[in-house]
């Protein structure tokens, strides 16, 4: 493993957020026939793709202690965000990943994209993340960063929703 940027890894997995960070907890509904091509979108960056950022990763899954560069924004003005991927679940009613920031990343925390599907057979996408500012610019942005983490969190049900619709 790289050396994650906090100390409370895996945590979005297992138990409670923990405290001292800027908690996000995101559920947008999917059609309850989408589950397999919302996991596979999820599990191998299309999803991200789709909702135009750029992803550097080394390997074409999100699997564990795989390393990926998230890039958000448009030409000098994109921020590059390095993360290393902590866990990854592809069952019959859970697919996703966690990943943690590394060195460089604006942000200090761990954010996690699963697709659930429920007892009831309905299918969810989910991201959970705790954060908090690890650079000038994002510590100055102050509330606006978090209003985009979770405009973000939305965008990305909604592009997942369309990649369902359209198979």
């Amino acid at each position: 493993m790289a050396e994650l940027t906090y100390p409370e890894v895996g945590s979005t997995r297992h138990g409670p957020l923990p405290g001292g960070y800027h908690h996000l907890r995101h559920r947008y509904p999917l059609p309850g026939d989408c589950f397999q091509t919302a996991a596979d979108a999820v599990l191998s960056w299309r999803l991200h793709r789709a909702a135009g950022v750029r992803m550097r990763t080394d390997a074409p899954r999100a699997t564990d202690g795989v390393l990926v560069t998230a890039g958000l924004g448009v030409g000098p003005a994109r921020l590059w965000g390095p993360c290393q991927v902590l866990w990854s679940a592809d069952s019959p009613t859970l697919a996703g990943f966690g990943y943690g920031t590394l060195a460089g990343h604006p942000e200090r925390g761990e954010e996690a994209f699963e697709v659930v599907r429920d007892d009831a057979g309905a299918v969810w996408f989910e991201v959970r993340a705790f954060s908090r500012p690890d650079r000038w610019f994002t510590r100055l942005g102050g509330p606006a960063v978090r209003a985009v983490q979770h405009t973000y969190a939305w965008w990305l049900g909604r592009t997942l929703r369309r990649l369902c619709a359209g198979r």
